[in-house]
């Protein structure tokens, strides 16, 4: 038989089906069921997931036909993927004291991590010593600088020429730039060998605190100041850090986070070739931050849709975008991590890391399980870490360029993506840009709708948050905290820094402060020149900042980005309810009413337990009942001040009343829940004294809320 024949038979045999028909099919499966409402999902961007993505989907799109490492960086910056270079593995070092930092920081590195992630805490960043600064603000969430002896501490047996280096210093940059400086001169480091980015972001440090210790025209003077010097002295350091985890944190969509990360990316670009620098070194300079959350395809598709319109940005400055890939940080999302069940957060982080890895990130940090709850321990980052070894080694990822390329649900998601976002930014721009829309309240407010919505959406467990809105482990004993007295970090710091200014190290005061004098009073261009030479002489950061800045106002106040973790409304439940417990002895407790043999119900009868759980309520549910006085009995050996009747349908319908009087008529003040719909039956059941329903359609927190309310638990 010829091949064409072959061909025609099989065409018979298997005879295309159109859409139409798949759509018929899956119709005639969901009996009734609207299709639109059952396999169409709503995205907070304001479009739909499909269930089914199809050629068609693609067919005009142009970036669907381009190839990795070209045509504005879609389907990944280099053509080779991470088949040559893998992504960097950048796990942040949130440690507090530098020889805390040290430790982690070789521990990571043995570990097989090539970029020290560096955290400073609110002090460092803002130019303060550990003794002017908060007690909050020394030591928390980051590594406290004072003095060029701390990153010898916290660099020490790290080969600095051999491994990057990323530090988030946020409006601080331009001093930590200068105290690197003097480091690497001070060890004979090579500085054209130094690689990374230093993580100057001022307008991150505005909008995550709603201030800023100097104004904007200020910082983005001393973030230019920095860029020109580092382009000449360490040309492999970036020195702008466009972090857009403050948005996807604080609760935006997709399409807004990158919007709003194209907007601040667009004011670094405006405001330093202003001063001078040249579009084509900003972007050399710049790293981007991106948030990844839970919702697989749509963050591959972000990512990819961020290059796009990044590519389109360069274009429209003139630039040959093919001379300026883009690099992207991601970070796995803090806004679904949980206190409560927190192993499950390395679920979490495992499939936010393969959507990162599959949408092309340049390095990545994966969360810790219990970053949310304290300082990782080394169980906790070695788990982390070795989620970026698990992808790359064992799942394969470095051997397959760009495996989501050509999927037609990605590749259209990444075109509505990208067709919102840039509706976004262009609003933004029409406003003024990025710093005005700040100033008016605007972004804030977007933010804040999408943020209700998804609140909204957790509240009524449409979303489900497991172990925590849903599936709860009703056992669960909650991690150490082990929280840091940070009193006492600052008063230790404090004192370390005052003896560094007593100490024979510090050359004579005369010397360094005809310096310091010099960064005051002299010229821009050697500023931070004679900032390195302090640093060396023995200057603290504080000395070295106030040099830097001289007198200066403190930028306009805005209202701050918070960041919300969706789970926190349910932790605080169940934090409640445990509080009860200390005081009473007891956890708040419902009897559950299996009328019947409860295995004729028994999903009705699980879901009803875990609903009440989820509130931090004792369930007593290890009865079935088969009388009215087996139930009046259980609720006065109980203590329990509400009673939830559970069973089949077929039950309800002769049993609920008679149940409902019984228990009223003993106890009226019992409340009693009915597990279910009511129906039309309603009326008739809230006159037998039924107080309530339970079923898939209320709202989860309002009603446990609600409950802890009545039984004086919060």
């Amino acid at each position: 038989m010829a091949q064409s024949e072959i061909e025609l038979e099989l065409k018979n045999l298997f005879p295309a089906h159109t859409y139409a028909d798949w759509k018929a099919a899956a119709e005639d499966l969901l009996k009734g069921k609207p299709f639109e409402k059952v396999l169409v999902t709503p995205t907070f961007e304001g479009f739909d997931l499909q269930p089914i993505y199809r050629k068609d989907d693609i067919r005009e799109l142009t970036h669907a036909r381009s190839m990795p490492g070209f045509t504005q960086f879609v389907r990944c910056a280099n053509a080779a993927g991470y088949t040559v270079r893998r992504w960097k593995v950048s796990q942040e070092l949130p440690q507090s004291l530098p020889e805390e930092l040290n430790r982690a920081a070789l521990l990571d590195l043995k570990g097989e991590a090539d970029e020290l992630n560096i955290l400073l805490d609110p002090a460092t960043r803002k130019g303060l010593d550990p003794d002017s600064a908060g007690a909050t603000e020394v030591g928390a969430c980051g590594v406290s600088l004072t003095t060029l002896k701390d990153l010898e501490k916290a660099l020490d047996g790290v080969v600095l020429d051999a491994v990057s280096l990323f530090s988030q210093s946020g409006a601080g940059s331009q001093a930590i730039y200068a105290m690197l400086t003097a480091y690497c001169e001070k060890k004979g480091i090579q500085l054209s060998k130094v690689q990374g980015n230093i993580g100057g972001d001022p307008i991150g440090d505005w909008m995550r605190n709603g201030s800023l210790p100097v104004s904007l025209a200020k910082a983005f003077d001393e973030l230019a100041a920095t860029t020109r010097t580092a382009q000449a002295k360490t040309p492999s350091m970036g020195t702008v850090f466009v972090d857009a985890n403050i948005f996807h944190n604080a609760g935006s969509s997709a399409a807004q986070e990158a919007a709003y990360l194209l907007a601040e990316a667009v004011e670094y670009v405006r405001q330093l070739n202003q001063r001078g620098i040249p579009v084509e070194v900003i972007a050399r300079s710049m790293r981007f931050g991106v948030g990844v959350g839970s919702s697989y395809f749509l963050e591959i598709a972000k990512l990819r849709a961020i290059r796009m319109l990044w590519a389109r940005v360069l274009e429209a400055y003139g630039c040959a975008i093919e001379d300026l890939p883009i690099h992207i940080h991601a970070r796995t999302s803090l806004a679904n991590k949980t206190v409560l069940d927190p192993y499950v957060n390395m679920l979490r982080v495992t499939t936010e890391a393969f959507s990162a890895v599959l949408g092309g990130c340049d390095s990545m940090h994966v969360g810790p399980f219990d970053e949310v709850v304290r300082l990782p321990d080394d169980f906790s980052r070695r788990i982390a870490r070795n989620v970026h070894f698990i992808l790359s080694e064992e799942c394969d990822l470095t051997k397959v360029i760009d495996p989501a390329g050509g999927s037609y649900a990605v590749e259209k998601l990444t075109d509505q993506i990208a067709a919102e976002s840039w509706k976004l930014f262009q609003a933004i721009e029409a406003k003024g840009g990025l710093i005005a829309a700040l100033k008016e309240g605007f972004i804030q407010k977007e933010i804040a709708g999408i943020a209700s919505k998804r609140k909204g959406a957790y509240a009524r467990r449409k979303d489900v948050i497991v172990g925590t809105n849903q599936y709860p482990n009703a056992t669960e004993k909650t991690l150490d905290p082990r929280t840091p007295d940070y009193a006492a970090i600052q008063r230790k710091r404090a004192e370390a820094v005052a003896g560094h200014r007593e100490s024979a190290e510090v050359e004579a005061s005369g010397a360094l402060m005809e310096v310091l004098s010099s960064i005051l009073n002299g010229k821009d261009a050697d500023k931070l020149e004679s900032a390195s030479k302090a640093f060396a002489m023995g200057a603290t950061l504080g000395e070295v900042t106030k040099a830097l800045r001289g007198d200066t106002q403190a930028a306009e106040s805005i209202e701050a980005l918070p960041v919300r973790r969706f789970a926190e409304p349910f932790e605080k439940l169940r934090q409640a309810a445990q509080a009860h417990a200390e005081k009473t002895g007891t956890l708040p407790r419902i009897l559950q009413v299996n009328w019947g043999p409860s295995r004729g119900y028994r999903l009705r009868a699980d879901w009803t337990s875990g609903f009440y759980q989820v509130g931090g309520f004792e369930v007593l549910n290890d009865k079935d009942f088969g009388s009215i006085e087996d139930i009046q009995a259980a609720l006065q050996s109980s203590g329990a001040k509400i009673a939830v009747i559970t069973s089949s349908d077929e039950a309800y319908a002769t049993q609920v009343e008679v149940i409902a009087k019984a228990i009223k008529a003993q106890s009226p003040d019992i409340h009693v829940v009915v597990a279910g719909a009511p129906g039309e039956t309603e009326a008739a059941w809230r006159a037998a004294g039924v107080d309530d329903f339970v079923n898939v359609r209320v709202n989860a927190y309002d009603a446990l809320a609600g409950l802890q309310s009545k039984l004086g638990v919060s």
